[in-house]
Formats: C-alpha cells, sequence, structure tokens
C-alpha cells in the first residue's frame, strides 16, 4: 500500500519531466504541444433590418355608425303598407312605410279650391280698381271707394298667397305619407306594422325603425394622459390626420385602415383619458356599430427603426443586451433597449444602427472569436397602409 501511494503522489512529477523519460513521453508531450487549435465555433448571423415605421399605442375602441337615424313619421295615420328589408341595405329616398294618404288628399283638394275661390275673388278685385281709376279723376264717384277698391285689391292679393300657403302645406304633408329612407345604411327591424295608427305630432312621433349609416364608419377610443401628451404636446393644434390602424375581434394584426379626424377638447379627470375618433372606410359593412376594436394610432412622425430576432435578446441582471459580429468576427456586447413587436420582428430604439450584424443564438461570449454563418433576418410582412405601426409596448 506504501509503495501504490508513493507512485501515485509521484506519477505527476515524473510526467512534468517528460525530457528525463523514456522516448515515448517525450514524443507524446510532443504532439499535444504540436497540436493546432480548435476551430472557433459556428453561429447563426444576421444583419438588423431597418424599416421606417411610425410609432404608435394601442387603445381599445368601438365602432360607430357616422349617421344615425331613429325613423318616425311625420304626419299621423294608419300605416298602409311596410316596404322594409329588415336588417337590409336601403338607398336614401327608398319607400319603406306608406301612410293612408286618402285623408291627406281630401285636405289638398279642400285647399286648391280656397286658392281657386281667392283667385277670382282678387281677378274682380283688379277690375273694381280699374273702374274706379277710371271714373275717380272725373268725380264720378267718391274719392273715398276708390280707396276702398284699392284696399280690397291687396286684401285679396293676401288671400291669394294665403291659400297657396295652404295648398303647399296639404302637398307636403301629403307627401309624407310616403316614408322614405333619409340616409343610405341598414336598417333595423320593423317596430310598426300594416294596420296600426301611428302619430306624427312633433316629439311625441311613432317609432317606426333605425338606420345606420354603413360606408365610412366611425371608432371611438380614449387616449391615456401619458400618450396624448407626447402625442400633442401642450398647446399644439390638431392639424393633419394621423394615421389608424383598426383590428376587430378574430382579426390578424390591424387590417382595416383609417385616420385620426377628431381629438376632444379636455381630459377627463375622472378616468385622466380624452376622447379621440378615427374614420376608416367600411365598403364591406365588416365594422358594424358596436363592435369592440383594437386601434393603433400613430404616435409621431414615421422614422427609421431597427428590427431584430427576439431570440438574438439576451438577459443580464435585468439589463437587455445582444451580441454584435464585430471586425475579426469578434463577438462584442451591446446593452440595447427594446421596442415593442412589429410583424414579427422586436423593435431597437437604442443601441443599434442600421448596417450592423448581430448573432441570432449559440453559446459564446463577448471577446471570442467566431465563424459567422450569414442568414437572413425572419421576414417582415407589410403592413396595411404601407406603413408599419408600432405596436403597444
Amino acid at each position: 500500500m506504501l509503495l501504490l501511494a508513493t507512485v501515485a503522489v509521484g506519477a505527476p512529477t515524473w510526467l512534468m519531466q517528460a525530457g528525463d523519460g523514456p522516448a515515448y513521453v517525450r514524443q507524446a508531450m510532443a504532439s499535444v504541444e504540436a497540436a493546432p487549435p480548435p476551430p472557433p465555433p459556428q453561429v447563426p448571423v444576421a444583419e438588423v433590418v431597418t424599416r421606417v415605421l411610425a410609432p404608435a399605442s394601442e387603445f381599445t375602441g368601438v365602432v360607430a355608425a357616422v349617421r344615425t337615424v331613429e325613423l318616425r313619421p311625420r304626419v299621423g295615420g294608419v300605416i298602409e303598407t311596410v316596404s322594409v328589408p329588415e336588417g337590409g341595405l336601403v338607398e336614401r329616398g327608398q319607400l319603406l312605410f306608406q301612410i293612408d294618404p286618402r285623408p291627406f288628399e281630401v285636405a289638398l283638394q279642400s285647399a286648391e279650391a280656397q286658392l281657386r275661390r281667392a283667385t277670382v275673388l282678387l281677378e274682380q278685385a283688379k277690375v273694381d280698381l280699374e273702374r274706379s281709376q277710371r271714373l275717380a279723376p272725373k268725380g264720378a264717384i267718391p274719392a273715398k271707394t276708390l280707396d276702398d277698391d284699392v284696399a280690397s285689391k291687396r286684401e285679396r292679393e293676401a288671400q291669394v298667397e294665403e291659400a297657396q300657403a295652404v295648398v303647399a302645406a296639404a302637398k307636403l304633408d301629403l307627401s309624407y305619407t310616403r316614408v322614405t329612407a333619409p340616409i343610405s345604411g341598414r336598417v333595423d327591424r320593423v317596430l310598426v306594422t300594416e294596420g296600426n295608427l301611428v302619430v306624427g305630432a312633433l316629439g311625441a312621433a311613432t317609432l317606426l325603425t333605425t338606420i345606420v349609416s354603413v360606408d365610412p364608419a366611425h371608432v371611438y377610443f380614449d387616449i391615456d394622459e401619458a400618450t396624448y401628451l407626447g402625442f400633442r404636446p401642450e398647446g399644439a393644434a390638431f392639424v393633419s390626420p394621423a394615421p389608424v390602424a383598426v383590428g376587430l375581434t378574430g382579426e390578424d394584426g390591424f387590417p382595416h385602415a383609417g385616420a385620426l379626424d377628431f381629438l376632444g377638447n379636455r381630459v377627463d379627470r375622472s378616468t385622466g383619458t380624452i376622447r379621440a375618433r378615427a374614420m376608416l372606410a367600411n365598403a364591406d359593412g365588416r365594422l358594424t356599430p358596436g363592435l369592440f376594436a383594437r386601434v393603433k394610432l400613430a404616435t409621431s412622425a414615421a422614422r427609421e427603426t431597427v428590427l431584430i430576432d427576439d431570440q438574438a435578446v439576451g438577459t443580464d441582471q435585468g439589463r437587455r443586451y445582444v451580441l454584435v459580429l464585430a471586425a475579426g468576427d469578434m463577438v462584442e456586447y451591446r446593452p440595447v433597449e427594446l421596442g415593442a413587436m412589429v410583424d414579427g420582428l422586436r423593435v431597437v430604439e437604442h443601441g443599434l444602427s442600421g448596417g450592423e450584424t448581430i448573432i441570432i443564438k449559440g453559446l459564446v461570449r463577448p471577446g471570442m472569436q467566431v465563424a459567422p454563418n450569414r442568414i437572413a433576418m425572419a421576414p417582415v410582412a407589410a403592413s396595411v397602409d404601407g406603413a408599419s405601426l408600432e405596436a403597444r409596448r
């Protein structure tokens, strides 16, 4: 046992002094010293993507119609026919309800008869005045008779004008028996069917149905105070519409493009938000009033932005960093400040510039030399309006 221990302890010393040992030991040590260093590790690298993007924030909003009409009759009567395509589209001027027109036709005939009577009396008054104007200079009639004929003619003229107004009102009431669509849009269900008596009095008219416009559509949303102050500095005027993109529940991304067309004049103290509104094209009618919508609002002018693959980002004690391929294929540590995801890539606010190449993944450390395997960064899909908007942070 003592001998074995001595050999075990003395063996390293003997190996270290290989120059005094056997020839095969010297040959083994020489081959180890002459062996080439291992090749640098091969890692995938990619050049950062640069795009012109407009930074944006995301909000939750609701779709609303630009125009909404509660259809009520202007005259009262019995509903004679209903031709409402419930839930369908109607054009402006399309007949939807027909009120029994007969009482209004009778009223029009009576008004026209009164107009004819007033016209006949006016013609007689003109004849009497002409006769008086011929006789008065000769002294054949008193001056008062001439004055009376002048006044009578003016009275008859006023009666004719009054009768004409009554006829116009009767015609208007008769036209109101045809209840037509005041706007183009989508009509709701019928609330009053044939045979029912409706009221047309002002303030108490019967509700027949409702119509909402379809194209374009509004989306209302609330902007928080911090975003508002960055988006519109104090005192700045709301001049040009900012681009907006909208997505509905179940839709990928924000496929509907529009523009901000209204910004409130005060911040709600209870919520710390300000009301905003966007207008969007809605030719297919998909943006139905009342739907919840995801709204992405551009908060500043478009600028050149660096985008990278998210898997290239590392964490070091809470700090985010990437490994940059420097000169001589050396690995360089670079702290970065990250933004939002845009079309599958991560926005880099600070730390990287266009044209730089980063290491996507691999077990390497700063200061190492690597063998770069150049690949393309993940593809970036084109946005709906041609210029991506940065997503919510």
